[in-house]
């Protein structure tokens, strides 16, 4: 080897053992070669005389970067030089040669060299390269295979669209399009076709590569060329031949569907699609394992499609005919193919069906074959949906194989269930039909088959119910007066399956309309949800979802319910007890963590008022008393262990929960003006489980659950809830950390919204100590973020600092900022007021910032009733002086005040708002400040600053907002020297 030989072979080498030193001097070396003026005579030379693969593989490559980078700075003669070598070595002229006899690696590479000076030489410069090449081909199958690797990489590198192309790429694509069709396009079919009749018993595999070819370019050539009386009986000969190779046949399958997918008009594609005879290749896909099988099978999905688009197509009725007589005659062949064949077509067939029902749905009446096919539709969305029963048993332990299966079915059904809600909405009673024989069929069936049929089955009828309109689905329409009552009362063999038991339970729900207007089944409903169907299915994740489902159904059924609650407070009284079972575990309740969807469902059927009062009562102490007393119980009972703390602190959390849950049934007005002792029995368990935050203070878990409660106590106790408040207040307090006083805040913003001014007192009293801590916690005058806040207790004080914001924006908005002024309260005034100064001018998120003007703008209204008339002194100064000139005019002028976008234009539109606010308390004070000090230093020209004032003491917002938007647009030219104000 010489020194560049042995440099490219070391730098391609990936053994591991070249020495990096060394390894990186090599390639040091051949990037200097690559810059030497003589590369490409360096590079030809290597390729006649040098066998090795990686000298090779070199060379060419940098050819190509030469040609692709280097090609207008290229001599004439060097180009001439380069075309004739390449075309020498890619049809083996140079016995030396060995490039064609190499690995793929390389011929496709010398293909990729010779197409890019295709893309800058053809046809201008060298017209004459496809002729030039075609009369080498008889040379043999070693150029022949060289001439097809050109022909793709042409396809691959400029002509597919499958790529994304450049304009420059599109318009040189056309340009060698068109130059091929007026010059060699004849020739080189007729040389494939010759190829193909000398070589497919001798070299079928070189046959198959040509049609390969030949697919790829039948879009864009004359298709009389290949849709001819030679051809097409060369390629069904191919295709329907037993004994020749599988890769043969399919080749020729493709060429065939390319010759099927050509774009033409539809009364031409019709008559070719016609003359193909396609009936002929229908046998093949009984054919099992073949290879063939998914060619044959693309083909007739192809010919179904395009037969179809003729048939939207075509305008005269002889024309549709010949369309619906075609599609008949292929359709069974597809169906076949779809619920027979492992192919990989099955979305382009879905397409198909899905296009077919479009068409179905211009048609008032089908006809019998009509019906037929769609009857094919159901049942092949009936077989793709189903399950493989080789994951039966993942499926139902949920494993990681199970859930990735069951991921997969999910993908693969949203298209075949859209089809079903159209084949649905066209043939409704004949889905309904189908759907019913589908249900008794799999229940009849056998058991090895059993799971995935009822699931399939079921599945089907659920999401029939998305395509059934409300009206439908009360009124039971048609079938479905039959089919619920079958749902309701089947007992499937294989209930015990996770997924039959899930999609029965969603099934049911589902068409619960049906039974609010058929009050007659609802025993039946019940039954389903309180059995071992429902919540006492063995499988955990079947009964958390009936929980669940149960609750939803209460929530339709309600009233209709009232007689039945002795029956469903029996059937869950399992349930029930779990939570009141001393030896109840914490792993068992959170196995049953939904167990509170189950009191969610119990509160609102005993919390309605058509329940009497005794029995009301009578049914919630049955409840509370005896959860009360496992909370009293566990609170008195000391632990020994930490393992026993965790599990106390779970029973707990979870009595907590199911209180919680039950108490959403229950309404304000009924617990407070119409059934007071109902209330009373809510404020007694307050009461007892606010002792949790006083023996476990600083579990946070429980604190959690507890404020969770007092939440939605708030809104069921309503004003009766306040006595409770400060005990609340106290211990909630305790801690100090930015999370624990986010949830703080978000409490007292809750019972402000609701009570307003009735809450004042008790804001009052705890925001000295809300203000003490947060101020303690952050700045005032800076923004939390930047470089090193990515962290966890960052964004925790951030989290923190936008609830702040938040709680005095509620404060300020519902009449309550005089809790600022407060003798407790005052010595925060200032810094709370520099701290909103700062943030309305600052802060990176604008709509933080535009609640921080609106704060300001309710508190001029608030504190200051006329000029020199203020509650509080120095406030008017401050507001004028600091608020109106940072915020209302500096800020605004800032270039990253961006008046594009939405929310910053909604902060445009509270800043205006301000000025007009100051103007109108504080009158000329304003004026003089704003416009002889705040705008002077803008350098704002005399004229506009007049304008301005006329428009603020104007009654128009509208145009003071546009004329000061105009205003500070222009300023900022002015600050970037691009504008002179005349």
């Amino acid at each position: 080897m010489d020194p560049l030989e042995e440099a490219i072979v070391i730098s391609f080498d990936e053994s591991g053992n070249i020495d990096s030193g060394l390894k990186a001097q090599a390639v040091a070396y051949c990037q200097q070669i690559k810059e030497t003026p003589t590369i490409c005579r360096i590079c030809i030379e290597k390729l006649r005389f040098c066998k090795l693969v990686q000298v090779q593989f070199w060379c060419l490559q940098t050819l190509h970067e030469v040609i692709r980078v280097k090609y207008s700075l290229m001599g004439l003669d060097e180009k001439d030089y380069v075309r004739s070598s390449v075309l020498s070595i890619a049809c083996s002229d140079d016995k030396n040669v060995g490039v064609l006899e190499g690995p793929a690696f390389i011929k496709n590479k010398l293909a990729q060299v010779f197409v890019t000076l295709i893309y800058f030489e053809y046809p201008v410069i060298w017209s004459s390269v496809f002729v030039d090449f075609l009369p080498h081909l008889s040379k043999g199958a070693a150029v022949i295979d060289m001439f097809c690797r050109v022909l793709n990489s042409l396809d691959d590198e400029l002509i597919s669209l499958d790529y994304p192309r450049s304009p420059e790429e599109v318009a040189v694509a056309g340009r060698v399009k068109d130059a091929m069709r007026q010059q060699c396009v004849a020739q080189i079919v007729r040389a494939w076709y010759d190829i193909v009749t000398l070589y497919r018993n001798s070299d079928p595999e070189l046959s198959s590569g040509v049609l390969d070819t030949m697919r790829r370019y039948i879009s864009w050539i004359d298709i009389g060329l290949v849709a001819n009386d030679a051809f097409v009986p060369l390629l069904f000969d191919l295709v329907l031949l037993d004994g020749l190779s599988e890769q043969l046949r399919c080749s020729a399958a493709g060429c065939i569907s390319a010759v099927v997918l050509k774009r033409m008009d539809p009364q031409s594609k019709l008559s070719l699609l016609e003359s193909l005879q396609i009936s002929r290749v229908f046998s093949l896909i009984t054919y099992g394992d073949s290879e063939l099988v998914p060619g044959v099978a693309a083909l007739l999905t192809d010919y179904a499609t395009e037969v179809l688009e003729c048939l939207k197509r075509v305008n005269s009725e002889e024309a549709k005919r010949e369309s619906t007589k075609l599609l008949d005659e292929v359709l069974p062949s597809v169906f076949y193919v779809v619920q027979n064949c492992e192919v990989h077509s099955g979305f382009n067939v879905v397409q198909l069906l899905s296009s077919y029902m479009a068409t179905m749905k211009g048609i008032s009446t089908l006809k019998d074959k009509e019906l037929h096919h769609v009857g094919q539709i159901l049942e092949v969305i009936r077989t793709q949906i189903r399950y493989d029963p080789a994951y039966r048993e993942n499926l139902d332990s949920l494993d990681k194989i199970g859930i990735e299966e069951e991921d997969r079915m999910a993908e693969s059904r949203k298209d075949l269930l859209v089809l079903l809600r159209s084949v649905g909405r066209v043939a409704p009673n004949l889905t309904l039909l189908f759907i019913r024989n589908s249900l008794a069929s799999a229940v009849s069936s056998s058991s090895d088959r059993n799971v995935e049929e009822v699931e399939a089955a079921l599945s089907l009828f659920y999401a029939l119910g998305e395509s059934q309109n409300e009206e439908s689905m009360k009124s039971g329409s048609g079938l479905l007066s039959e089919l619920v009552p079958t749902l309701l009362s089947t007992r499937f063999p294989c209930h015990s399956h996770r997924l039959v038991a899930l999609v029965y339970l969603d099934t049911i729900t589902r068409y619960m309309k049906f039974v609010q207007e058929n009050p007659q089944y609802i025993p039946m409903v019940l039954a389903a949800f309180l059995d071992e169907r429902g919540i006492r299915h063995p499988n955990v994740n079947v009964s958390r979802r009936a929980s669940y489902l149960f609750m939803r159904v209460v929530k339709l059924l309600k009233a209709n319910l009232v007689p039945f609650i002795e029956t469903i407070l029996q059937g869950l009284q399992d349930a029930v007890a779990r939570f009141t079972n001393t030896g109840y575990t914490s792993k068992e309740l959170s196995a049953s963590e939904d167990g509170s969807h189950i009191f969610e469902a119990i509160g609102l059927l005993i919390g309605m008022e058509d329940v009497p009062l005794e029995k009301q009562s009578e049914y919630l102490s049955s409840l509370l008393t005896p959860l009360c007393q496992q909370v009293g119980s566990l609170l008195s009972t000391p632990t020994d262990s930490m393992d026993e703390s965790s599990a106390k602190f779970a029973i707990i959390q979870q009595i907590i929960m199911a209180i919680n849950a039950l108490s959403k049934g229950f309404s304000e007005r009924l617990v407070t003006a119409s059934r007071p002792a109902i209330g009373q029995m809510f404020k007694k368990t307050l009461d007892i489980l606010l002792q949790v935050l006083i023996v476990y203070p600083k579990v946070e878990p429980l604190r959690n659950k507890v404020l969770s409660f007092i939440h939605r106590m708030v809104d069921t106790l309503g004003a009766s809830v306040f006595p409770y408040l400060p005990k609340a207040f106290e211990q909630l307090l305790t801690e100090s950390e930015p999370e624990e006083m986010v949830r703080f805040l978000v409490l007292l913003n809750q019972l402000i919204c609701k009570f307003s001014t009735l809450v004042q007192e008790i804001v009052e009293e705890v925001f000295p100590v809300i203000a003490g801590r947060i101020f303690g916690m952050i700045p005032t005058d800076a923004i939390l973020s930047g470089p090193g806040t990515n962290t966890e207790e960052f964004r925790e004080l951030q989290e923190l600092q936008k609830s702040f914001y938040t709680f005095l924006h509620v404060i300020t908005m519902h009449g309550l900022s005089s809790i600022f002024l407060s003798p407790k309260s005052r010595g925060y005034l200032d810094r709370l007021m520099q701290l909103l100064l700062y943030t309305s001018c600052n802060h990176r998120d604008i709509l933080v910032r535009k609640a921080c003007v609106q704060i300001f703008t309710r508190l001029i209204k608030d504190w200051c009733t006329g000029p020199n008339e203020e509650k509080v002194p120095g406030f008017q100064r401050f507001v004028i002086e600091a608020f109106a000139t940072n915020c209302c005019l500096q800020s605004v002028l800032d270039k990253s005040f961006e008046f594009r976008d939405a929310n910053t234009l909604l902060l445009f539109g509270e800043i205006v708002s301000a000025q007009k606010v100051m103007y109108e308390k504080f009158g000329d004070d304003f004026l003089v400040y704003f416009v002889s000090r705040g705008f002077p230093a803008a350098h704002c020209p005399q004229d506009l600053a007049e304008q301005y004032c006329q428009k603020l003491q104007g009654c128009d917002i509208k145009a003071l907002k546009s004329f000061y938007q105009s205003l500070i647009e222009n300023l900022r030219l002015q600050q970037n020297g691009s504008l002179v104000f005349r």
